[in-house]
């Protein structure tokens, strides 16, 4: 994404070195697609293996490449096919075809397989997970009371605390390894275009091997564990009409502003957002993911802030620093210094590359003339090569100089490009969560602050003005502004009903 993105508005580099025609894509339509785009751009594609260059000067040259694209994406079909080959050999043998599951360690026997040997200290929390179930404990009660044990927990993502969540409780629940059964290819990690995308296969397609030695449940615990599990999602269907809510899909953006953006500052979790009676009427506030999920012993901070207070503080912040007018001033400055410096590097280049033509052709002509071909023609050509070679080595010495560029017109378009964006933080959430999603550089943390009467929330973060110019001015890098914004403020003793302009929820 990277190279395609540099191509625009001019590329900087004249040349693609690869391997083979494979390294760039495998998917027959994406590849020609990408290369048509590296050819129109002024880049020589070339191959180290074949010791050729790609071109797509005549119709020979692109049947050409439309029937490489075609044998690579017929190799990555096979390749996919021989290592689907190999990994069902793997599961039928009961040998290890995936990463490290809680529970089990990966051992390398001395013929070569990887096979799973059950890990006592976790597979001891195992059961107890499965005990507590059985014993009619929800999913975050056995999170919480894991984590006041101090019970081995499974390794963290995405920078979450290191503990246990109702989550990973869900799924040592349904794990049927863990019941002495391997099940394998429930899922299929690419499509048919070759992109990552994870779906669930059909359950036809499933390969079930029982694997005795690798039980850790007693039948009896799974049995019960399992009914109960049955039980209490017919009795939600039951009250629900049928309909299944919870957990929404991912590729679906969240309803409301900060969640994905917001981090708690005492443990690194996540914002989330809980509901409650108050005041006579429902409200929403932003807590603690690792308090509310996992309990106090993952993190202590218990402080909950009005969703109101909080989105407003946030996006006065954001909007009040990032687009202050002199940031504003700054990135004008720095926009016409980089367009300064971009249109007389591209002179610079024009000239060099026509120098180097003018000095090849000539290089021809003298060995022409050296050969004995007709001189009366050939000393005319070279004259006028040669001053042409001159009249670029002139112009070339004046590239130095930068490029006059109209300050108004660009700096009417910035503004007015910073100026739809401070329109668009209105109350609507998808337009507060794309601002935030272009200028943030990072998560915002919120500390709590609670000095005695007082309680509330610092918050602080990194924002860049450049993302909001992307595509607005053709230019390869956006000098941004100075990043950084710590609005902060005195906080109010309470922290239902905090000021609605207050930085400090």
């Amino acid at each position: 994404v990277r190279l395609m993105n540099a191509l625009k508005p001019s590329p900087p580099f004249h040349a693609l070195i690869m391997s083979e025609e494979s390294r760039l894509g495998r998917e027959a339509i994406e590849t020609a697609y990408a290369l048509k785009q590296l050819v129109t751009a002024g880049v020589r594609v070339w191959f180290t293996l074949e010791d050729r260059e790609r071109t797509l000067d005549s119709p020979t040259d692109k049947i050409m490449l439309s029937l490489t694209a075609f044998a690579d994406e017929l190799e990555r079909e096979k390749a996919s096919q021989r290592t689907y080959d190999a990994m069902r050999r793997k599961a039928l043998a009961g040998h290890v075809t995936g990463g490290r599951v809680f529970g089990y360690d990966n051992v390398r026997t001395d013929s070569g397989p990887v096979v799973r040997v059950i890990n006592e200290a976790e597979a001891t929390v195992v059961r107890r997970i499965f005990a507590l179930y059985a014993d009619g404990y929800g999913q975050s009660r056995i999170a919480k009371a894991l984590n006041e044990e101090r019970a081995v927990a499974p390794r963290s993502q995405q920078g979450r605390p290191h503990a246990w969540a109702p989550s990973s409780v869900h799924g040592a629940l349904e794990r049927p390894l863990y019941h002495g059964r391997i099940v394998w290819n429930r899922t299929r990690k690419r499509a048919q275009w070759g992109q990552r995308r994870q779906h669930v296969r059909p359950e036809e397609d499933w390969l079930q091997v029982d694997a005795p030695d690798l039980r850790i449940v007693p039948e009896s615990l799974w049995t019960a564990v399992q009914g109960r599990r049955h039980e209490r999602r017919r009795q939600y269907l039951k009250a629900t009409g049928g309909r299944r809510f919870g957990r929404p899909r991912r590729d679906v953006d969240s309803k409301y502003l900060l969640p994905g953006f917001a981090r708690c500052a005492n443990c690194g979790g996540g914002m989330c957002v809980r509901s409650r009676s108050h005041g006579g009427h429902r409200a929403h506030f932003y807590g603690c993911t690792s308090y509310w999920q996992r309990g106090r012993t993952v993190c202590p901070n218990n402080l909950e802030v009005r969703m109101a207070a909080a989105d407003e503080a946030v996006l006065s912040a954001v909007a009040g620093v990032v687009l202050a007018p002199d940031i504003v001033d700054e990135v004008v400055t720095g926009v016409l210094a980089n367009l300064r410096l971009e249109q007389s590097g591209q002179a610079r280049r024009t000239c060099e590359r026509e120098l180097e033509k003018r000095e090849a052709e000539i290089e021809r002509l003298v060995n022409a003339v050296e050969t004995g071909g007709d001189l009366e023609s050939l000393l005319e050509r070279l004259k006028q090569r040669q001053a042409e070679r001159d009249a670029l080595a002139a112009d070339l010495a004046q590239v130095v100089q930068p490029v006059r560029v109209e300050p108004r017109i660009l700096e009417r378009s910035v503004r007015t490009c910073l100026g739809d964006w401070r329109g668009l933080l209105t109350r609507q959430t998808r337009h507060g969560r794309d601002f935030l999603r272009k200028v943030l550089t990072g998560p915002i943390t919120f500390a709590p602050l609670m000095d005695g009467a007082s309680r509330g929330y610092q918050f602080k973060g990194e924002a860049s003005i450049g993302q909001l110019l992307s595509g607005v001015i053709e230019l390869p890098t956006i000098v941004a502004s100075p990043t950084g914004f710590e609005p902060v403020s005195q906080p109010r003793s309470r922290v239902a009903d905090p000021p609605a302009t207050c930085n400090s929820c």
